[in-house]
């Protein structure tokens, strides 16, 4: 291995004797140790060699350690040169703000620690040798990269007329490639939004199960009090607009229940076309252009309706003055901006257009984030149209979105066209729930020990017993131990075992128990297991009371 070149250190300092002490602590460093009694010394000693690291004494004759440190970075050669001070005299706060700003990197009290000495100008070493091996690299890149360039001028010269092509072609790839860079960070920040927007709906929903479930308790038990009982339906209607937003929430991080189906587009839309015309207003037009027919697309038709009633909305809100709103269907060839082929396929898009004022730039790239909105404030969550994106990626299909101010707005729904009938089959609806004193066991299985009393008590308000357990372990254990139950009702984001591990572990131990899993996650709606049930939380004491005759009827209920 080539042995590296020595380096220069400059020791300054008025005292022969400390100087020798620097000697004696540095010499291991292996490197060339260069001494100055005064600060003249050491500009001369600058001028004749390549210093990496100065060591200066802060008192000295003639001129100081401060006053040399500003005469040396006035040097363009070491404008960047580590300055080290070392003092004996204890220095103030001010002291070391002057030294700093006069160029000095570090500062040593004497008496000086051997060790800490040699690392603190070794590390200074290590960085000039690395800044000085970098130049010479540059150099030498500079270098080659001149050379190569006259050899491509000469080139250049006899192929002019193909290097023309050959940038637009790169030109054109170059736009491509930002493009798919700039979709991916959006899709990355989404996902992210996403994540944390799907955390806080669950938190809400768990919140808003509890107000709930204690509210339709204590409404049976009012008396006829009026005002009681108008106070009492205020904060339901208040809890239950906490639950749409959630939805709205649930919707943009894609974890929402859809329950889809196939649909009619042009019949969709024109049954509502009085409903969007009303919201309006006299001031707006509503303009449907629609064909006779269109392909079949499968989507929640609730949520397609509530997506177009934002969509108009928004358009409504677009325009300072009088206009029209168009919502117009077409089938058309597109090509998913997220898909990772790039093909064309056939969809069904639905748009909604205005001519308001539109959008600038900055503001198109954020229109679907949540909570973003240009709207003053009271007029809008900024949820509407992260929703209607939630929706579309749940449905297969993607959002687009085209804006100039002043010119208007254009949103596009594309939704993959259906072939065949994959709607679901409806399911029967359930029976009134038992009358008389019949009751049933049922086992909740919650960690948040609000819903779980909330729960409880819907249960006991309609005659069943509850039984609770804070965790899918404890649930567990209750049930090894014996206790008899008839159903057993659990949360599913749930620490240690979730409930749709749960719910197989219970199958795998006890076939026939029904069981139950409540969850405001479109992830454990949609999964099929055998003879397990969903509740969508919030839910309310009636859906509860239905899922239990449906799953219990054939069961033997006690008898108090």
């Amino acid at each position: 291995m080539e042995a590296r070149e020595k380096l220069n250190i400059l020791l300054v300092d008025d005292q022969p004797a400390k100087l020798l002490s620097y000697e004696s602590v540095l010499e291991e460093l292996g490197q060339n140790l260069i001494k100055a009694n005064s600060a003249r010394d050491a500009l001369e000693m600058l001028i004749r060699h390549q210093i990496a690291v100065i060591l200066i004494d802060v008192c000295m004759p003639e001129l100081d350690g401060f006053e040399l440190a500003r005469m040396i970075r006035e040097h363009p050669r070491y404008q960047t040169t580590a300055i080290i001070f070392v003092s004996a005299v204890q220095v103030t706060d001010l002291d070391l703000m002057r030294g700093y700003e006069e160029g000095a990197v570090d500062y040593v009290p004497v008496p000086v620690a051997p060790s800490l000495l040699r690392a603190k100008v070794r590390v200074f070493l290590d960085l000039f040798r690395k800044t000085h091996e970098l130049e010479q690299f540059n150099a030498a890149l500079e270098a080659r990269v001149a050379e190569r360039t006259l050899q491509l001028a000469d080139a250049n010269a006899a192929l002019e007329h193909q290097n023309g092509e050959l940038e637009r072609r790169v030109e054109e790839r170059t736009r491509a490639h930002e493009a798919s860079l700039s979709a991916m960070h959006q899709m990355q920040k989404l996902e992210s939004l996403g994540q944390l927007t799907g955390g806080i709906a669950h938190d809400f929903n768990n919140l808003l199960m509890a107000i709930l479930g204690h509210l339709e308790v204590l409404e049976k038990r009012l008396g006829e009090d009026q005002r009681s009982r108008s106070l009492l339906e205020g904060a339901v209607r208040a809890a239950e607009h906490g639950a749409n937003l959630t939805k709205r929430m649930l919707a943009f991080a894609r974890r929402q229940e859809l329950k889809s189906e196939r649909l009619d587009v042009v019949r969709l839309i024109l049954g509502m076309t009085e409903m969007l015309s009303r919201s309006l207003g006299p001031s707006c037009q509503l303009v449907t252009e629609l064909p006779d027919s269109l392909p079949a697309i499968h989507t929640d038709p609730n949520q397609l309706e509530l997506a177009l009633l934002n969509l108009v909305l928004n358009a409504r809100d677009a325009m300072a003055t009088a206009g029209q709103v168009v919502i117009a269907a077409e089938r058309q060839q597109a090509v998913d901006p997220q898909a990772a082929t790039g093909q064309a396929r056939p969809y069904v898009s639905i748009s909604v257009v205005d001519r308001g004022l539109g959008m600038d730039e900055a503001t198109l790239k954020r229109a679907t984030e949540p909570f973003f909105t240009t709207k003053e404030l009271g007029k809008g969550t900024g949820l509407g149209l992260s929703m209607v994106h939630g929706l579309m990626m749940q449905s297969g299909g993607f959002l687009k979105i085209a804006s100039q101010p002043g010119e208007g707005t254009t949103v596009s729904l594309f939704f993959p066209e259906q072939q065949a009938d994959t709607g679901p089959a409806v399911a029967p609806a359930a029976t009134s729930p038992p009358t008389g004193v019949a009751m049933y066991k049922v086992l909740v299985v919650e960690d948040d020990e609000l819903v779980s009393d909330a729960v409880a008590a819907m249960l006991e308000d309609l005659g069943h017993a509850a039984f609770c357990a804070k965790s899918a372990s404890d649930a567990l254990s209750l049930l090894t131990a014996g206790l008899a139950i008839d159903c057993v009702i659990s949360d599913h984001a749930m620490p240690g075992m979730t409930g749709l591990e749960l719910a197989a572990e219970l199958r795998r131990r006890w076939p026939d128990l029904p069981i139950i899993v409540a969850t405001g996650y479109a992830d454990a709606l949609n999964h099929e297991g055998a003879s397990i049930s969903f509740l969508s939380k919030p839910y309310r004491q009636q859906a509860l009371a239905d899922l239990l005759v449906k799953l219990l009827a054939a069961k033997p209920a006690m008898r108090l």
